[in-house]
């Protein structure tokens, strides 16, 4: 039957110095995996070798939550007869390829196992690796894989298909019909070889569930049904005591678990190390030791192994079951609580040649009369009550460190010394201000190296100040300096519990404390002042839950009746950023900084000087996450103030845009304004001067057409004495009563070379300008950037007849239920200042038979000339800009009032031609 495969990679392209690739080599629930180097080429390969030439079945590959490669192929490798065993001599064969998800549906908490079968023979297993799913967590672009499992079988011989014997480390002897299908299954994959099996079982559990298996198939094979029955109850039992999580591709929640402790109680230890918390690692110990008596006891381990003597000696040759490969191997029991030795070998053997864990308190337990009372303090098989628990993607091993939860705190042992350790001398004067208002045994306990009484000590506090009867001002200041101090020790707490109490305590104090006692803004400000730059360091924290709570509460923080007022907060904020301080850091307080922007605007002490100034410093950081927030931020403070923006900003010119940074924001800023993009303009240039060339070309072959027709040496063709207008594509929308006359080419009888360059199409037919690069789209520039008569919709964009730009807002705009009519001037006034203005009758009333300026607001001569007049004259309106433009302009001259006024007439005067 295929069965798991040993191996051992041998070749990795790259790898993390701390997630090296000889991860790999070992399947258990602590292990880390391995990790590609930071911002890594890719594909990255990999080479795995097998102990043995083998049969490939299966290959499981589980990758990691994040760090996640968009594809993964496979080739296996096999050497030539006769060449060495190396890995230049290989010669691979593609199997195929396996494509991963890139996680965000399930928030990148899940960890996907695939599962790939395949049949192909060799020594080697290639694995390579393509580019990674971009995401938020993953900063480096790196790739992940937490464990690799290869089932199959190995060969002993010239691998030969016909050959039904083959995959039989031994032609075995015929056996009972009956039986046969037991053994009899080629294709047969056990669970107890699946790679969830080794990643999520306690080791030692999972050695005794093989031997427990292999003694249930010689049970079956004897015929002993009760014995089969009461092996497999066990092993059920065991899984369930052992098992670390649910199943795979869920993040690790403890409370969720009914009766699997034991892994959860090892993750708790190794916790407790990391924090240096030895009281409770020790407690751990001890009690996943009385756990494991207790399994042991009840279900008779030592009578269900029948280590006393088997009641069937009778010897079955079974087919050896295969098992993972440990660091070390599992201990004895009699051996705990000490780790194994370093130097033992890092391949066990084999574990049906391990001695079972025997011990003697086992023994005991198993010949004890049932009336005996039960070992002290047993672990109860049952959990408490499910409770969630925030989870976060860690790059931690497969049980999660960091998810700790504390009401499934045990009893501690009567036996451990729980007093708190005296302070040191260093500490005694720290403190010595706390220790006056709080006594020295509440302050020592905030001293502890045991997280619980750091835990203890805030609560305290917090009871303590909120029993403080009022009266007393000078005591609750040095009550509440006292208290900050304490926070800001558990501010900067690793342990989560102990930071969440630190939280709690500087919320009281801001939002009960201060208004209780009638506290000054002065004693608030210190208080912020003092826990704000705690709070900025654990909002860069590594753990992204202590990372959300921090930044939640400063914002939280700055909405504080007690503290908005003193702005001392988002002072604080705003203050420049160092460049050398780290990007996890820095990327949070801009990330601060944007949400403070978009909760208060450039209110309660954000001003646009001060977030500039931060802008432009944080724009100047080494890290892109750090930028690219500050990006954000000027992009959406120009949309909301344009263009008092730019002066904090270098001068938009060639030498600025050839910086990438520089040019991606003043192009964006172009797209708020309505301007094109150099990129459209260029462009548009290139395409004008196609259509230039096209149309010099099209004349002169038709001037020579007409020298040929002229000299009789060409029949006249109609199409020739004609040319047909093209059609505007351009923003103006014209009236559908007006028409463009078909231009002929004008001959004269004393010079048949002097035909005119000029038809309708060069003609603005708005301020009667006469242009050669009046094109299609020369007149769509002119209209939107030019012509003195038109102007821009400050609501829509749109390019509107300044005669008509009044009705417009009123009646088309798509903001037009944004304005009303002023009864005294006529103009479209905003809402929100119509009733000021109408009160304050400042506004110049507009008369009949004349013409109301909505520029300048001054009444002028009615009809087309006196629209005319006023906007184009040297003496017109002095709110029009396009006036001057106009003015300076050589000459093209205007073809008279008739073509000026051609398609505009009444009210129809907008111009459409979308927003620019």
């Amino acid at each position: 039957m295929p069965h798991k495969l040993h191996f051992k990679v041998i070749h990795a392209s790259g790898q993390d110095d701390i997630y090296r690739a000889s991860e790999l080599n070992h399947h258990s629930p602590l292990t880390k995996g391995w990790q590609s180097s930071r911002f890594c080429l890719y594909p990255q390969d990999m080479v795995i070798q097998l102990e043995a030439r083998s049969r490939l079945r299966k290959i499981q590959i589980l990758s990691h939550q994040y760090l996640i490669p968009t594809k993964i192929e496979f080739f296996v490798g096999d050497v030539p007869d006769g060449a060495p065993l190396t890995l230049e001599s290989a010669r691979y064969a593609r199997l195929g390829y396996v494509s991963l998800s890139d996680n965000e549906k399930t928030g990148y908490k899940a960890r996907e196992l695939k599962s790939v079968h395949v049949d192909a023979v060799g020594h080697f297993l290639k694995l390579n690796i393509h580019k990674n799913h971009v995401n938020k967590h993953n900063l480096y672009n790196q790739v992940g894989i937490i464990a690799i499992n290869v089932i199959g079988d190995s060969l002993r011989r010239s691998y030969d298909f016909t050959d039904p014997d083959l995959l039989l480390e031994d032609n075995r002897v015929e056996r009972d019909p009956a039986l046969e299908g037991l053994f009899n299954k080629p294709d047969y994959i056990s669970p107890l070889d699946d790679l969830a099996f080794d990643m999520y079982q306690d080791p030692e559990i999972a050695q005794i569930i093989r031997r427990l298996e292999r003694k249930k198939q010689e049970a079956v094979l004897q015929e002993r049904y009760d014995y089969a029955k009461r092996l497999k109850q066990a092993i059920t039992e065991l899984q369930k005591a052992g098992l670390v999580n649910h199943y795979l591709g869920e993040e690790y929640d403890y409370e969720r678990l009914v009766g699997e402790k034991l892994g959860k109680m090892e993750v708790e230890k190794r916790q407790a190390v990391e924090n240096e918390d030895y009281d409770k690692a020790k407690l751990k110990k001890l009690q996943m030791d009385e756990y494991r008596l207790q399994i042991y006891k009840d279900l008779n381990l030592n009578d269900l192994l029948e280590l006393s003597g088997s009641r069937h000696p009778q010897h079955i040759d079974l087919e050896p079951v295969h098992h993972p490969v440990y660091t070390t191997p599992p201990p004895r029991l009699e051996e705990l609580p000490p780790p194994p030795p370093p130097q033992q070998p890092r391949t066990p053997p084999r574990y049906d040649e391990w001695p079972l864990p025997r011990n003697k308190a086992v023994i005991e337990a198993s010949e004890a009369p049932v009336d005996d009372p039960p070992p002290p303090s047993p672990l109860p098989l049952e959990t408490k009550p499910k409770v969630s628990t925030p989870q976060t993607p860690q790059d931690k091993r497969l049980p999660k460190l960091k998810a700790l939860n504390v009401d499934d705190e045990l009893p501690p042992d009567p036996d451990i010394n729980q007093e708190v350790e005296p302070m040191t001398e260093v500490d005694l004067r720290e403190a010595s201000t706390a220790i006056d208002i709080f006594g020295l045994g509440l302050v020592s306990k905030a001293y502890s190296k045991t997280w619980s009484y750091r835990e203890d000590a805030l609560t305290a506090v917090h009871h303590q100040m909120q029993q403080m009867p009022t009266g007393n001002k000078e005591e609750a200041k040095s009550m509440m300096r006292a208290a900050i101090f304490l926070v800001k020790r558990g501010i900067d707490d690793k342990v989560y519990a102990v930071f969440k109490a630190a939280l709690n305590l500087l919320r009281m104090i801001l939002t009960e404390f201060v208004p209780k006692h009638k506290l000054g803004k002065a004693d608030v400000t210190n208080a912020v002042e003092k826990s704000i730059p705690n709070l900025f360091h654990k909002a860069g924290d590594t753990a992204v839950r202590n990372r959300d709570d921090a930044k939640s509460f400063v914002l939280d923080m700055a909405s504080f009746p007690e503290v908005k007022p003193t702005q001392s907060l988002t002072h604080e904020c705003v203050k420049p950023i160092k460049l050398t301080l780290g990007p996890r850091h820095a990327q949070s307080r801009c990330e601060l900084v944007e949400s403070l922007y978009q909760k208060f605007g450039l209110k309660n002490g954000l001003t646009m000087d001060n977030v500039m100034k931060f802008n432009v410093e944080g724009l100047n950081h080494n890290a892109g996450e750090v930028r690219e927030v500050i990006e954000r931020l000027i992009k959406l403070m120009y949309k909301n103030h344009g263009a008092p923006i730019k002066e904090y900003l270098p001068p938009d010119d060639e030498k600025t845009r050839k910086n990438t940074l520089w040019r991606q924001l003043f192009e964006y800023f172009d797209q708020v304004d309505g301007k094109p993009s150099r990129s459209d303009i260029k462009k548009l240039k290139a395409e004008e001067e196609q259509k230039k060339q096209a149309e010099i070309d099209a004349l002169h072959k038709q001037l020579q057409q007409l020298r040929e027709m002229n000299a009789g040496k060409a029949p006249v063709d109609a199409s020739v004495l004609k040319n047909e207008p093209t059609k505007k594509a351009g923003p103006v929308k014209k009236k559908p009563d007006t028409t463009k006359p078909k231009s002929k080419v004008k001959t004269k009888a004393k010079d048949d070379d002097d035909v005119s360059m000029f038809t309708v199409d060069n003609i603005c037919i708005f301020c009667g300008e006469r242009n050669e690069s009046f094109t299609e789209e020369g007149l769509d520039i002119h209209y939107w950037k030019n012509c003195p008569m038109l102007k821009r919709c400050t609501n829509c964009k749109q390019v509107v007849e300044i005669a008509t730009y009044t009705d417009h807002v009123l009646n088309e705009c798509e903001a037009k239920s944004n304005f009303s009519k002023c009864p005294r001037c006529s103009e479209a006034i905003p809402k929100p200042e119509y009733d000021q203005h109408v009160s304050e009758k400042s506004c110049n009333p507009s008369k009949s038979g004349t013409n109301h300026c909505p520029l300048c607001h001054e009444n002028i001569s009615a009809g087309e000339d006196g629209w005319k007049d006023h906007l184009m004259s040297r003496t017109g309106c002095k709110q029009n800009p396009r006036r001057l433009l106009a003015l300076n302009k050589p000459a093209g001259g205007p073809v008279g009032a008739k073509a000026a006024t051609r398609g505009r007439g009444g009210k129809a005067g907008a111009v459409r031609g979308g927003k620019k």
